[in-house]
């Protein structure tokens, strides 16, 4: 099959989950095609059956704020043309599932047909999708995709209740993870049986992550336990962490890493991942943790407790709740036996997720549009 990806280049997990799809399908034998301003940023390696193509956006003194969701409609238009492109898949509502339908009328006209099937990730639905500037062109990407998914049953409850599209059909397809590549440490490597304990998050550090939180914990759990954190990643919400360390007087214990390549080897450094967001509509980074064999310790909201088992492979709390998320991580932290059991059951969980095991609902997803 030829398939079209459009995604949004930056560090994210809706990024982050295209490109792995994309090489996925690359592996089982299809031609992928992504499209977008900048090469996403995990797609590193190189496959014969994957081709990047840029949107290039013209610098007009007319145009304040240049239209790249007409860039990227023409541009899918000229890649669905030369590529034959069976199947657009627009990662994000806005803009991507709404240039690829306008990719899709261009063809019609035409006389080619290209399927378009939407993935909702989260923030495009509960935040930029029901801005009142976007909430009516966002339902109208919903209801004239030919497929739409949703990375969780709580995306998927939420988008119904926000824009009543009670005629969608939304398929939920979790995020996956490569078990090959997220693979617990070897036994001896890195922290093993080390005094100092290693809390881990990763995120492009935006206010709904409560990066204060993050520090805000850390600065209880070092009091009852050795520890450091260590910050990946980059955002506008760096400084605020950097003055919360301060203020707690931790500051000398936190490691900020800026933005990392290799997520995987990072994780295999960490005991203990904290992910305290305000809401994660799946939260890739946790199941990615997870798959490294390290138990996870964030907020019972959204679609956290679908990859989260509180209690099992970790400890979730209500958002804000931080002496509980503390609490829980200490517990974890202080007992070995707990821990590695917890471990254990976080890499189990995680083989529900595997690349294996949802990849090929994806491609049975574009087999019913293609097909129809």
């Amino acid at each position: 099959m030829k398939i079209g990806i459009v995604c949004y280049p930056t560090y994210g997990g809706s990024g982050a989950v295209a490109t792995e799809l994309g090489l996925a399908l690359a592996r089982r034998g299809h031609d992928v095609h992504f499209i977008s301003y900048a090469q996403p940023f995990r797609l590193k390696e190189f496959d014969e059956r994957v081709s990047f193509h840029e949107v290039k956006i013209g610098a007009y003194p007319l145009f304040e704020h240049p239209p790249y969701s007409l860039a990227l409609a023409v541009m899918l238009h000229e890649v669905a043309v030369k590529e034959q492109l069976q199947v657009i898949h627009a990662h994000y509502a806005i803009p991507h599932a709404m240039s690829a339908l306008e990719a899709q009328e261009l063809l019609r006209e035409s006389g080619q047909r290209v399927s378009v099937v939407t993935t909702l990730h989260g923030t495009d639905i509960t935040l930029v999708g029901q801005d009142p500037s976007y909430f009516t062109i966002t339902r109208y990407s919903i209801e004239h995709s030919d497929a739409i998914s949703a990375v969780s049953r709580y995306l998927r409850d939420e988008t119904y209740r926000a824009f009543g599209c009670g005629a969608c059909q939304i398929e939920v397809i979790p995020n996956f993870v490569s078990l090959e590549e997220f693979h617990p440490r070897a036994a001896g490597c890195c922290g093993d049986g080390a005094a100092e304990k290693t809390l881990m998050h990763i995120s492009n550090m935006r206010p709904v992550k409560r990066l204060q939180d993050v520090v805000r914990v850390f600065a209880r759990v070092r009091e009852k336990v050795p520890a450091r954190l260590v910050l990946v990643g980059d955002g506008p919400d760096r400084a605020v962490a950097e003055r919360e360390a301060e203020a707690l007087g931790v500051r000398r214990s936190v490691r900020f890493l800026g933005k990392v390549e290799d997520v995987a080897q990072a994780l295999r450094w960490a005991d203990l991942y904290l992910l305290p967001t305000q809401v994660e509509s799946f939260g890739l980074s946790a199941l990615e943790a997870q798959a490294t064999g390290v138990p996870v310790v964030g907020c019972d909201a959204g679609g956290l407790p679908e990859v989260v088992e509180n209690g099992v492979t970790g400890c979730l709390a209500p958002v804000g709740d931080v002496e509980a998320m503390a609490e829980g991580a200490i517990e974890l932290l202080a007992d070995a036996a707990r821990w590695r059991a917890a471990s254990a059951a976080a890499r189990e969980r995680a083989a529900e997720f595997s690349t294996d095991r949802v990849v090929p609902r994806y491609e049975a997803l574009y087999a019913t549009v293609v097909g129809g």
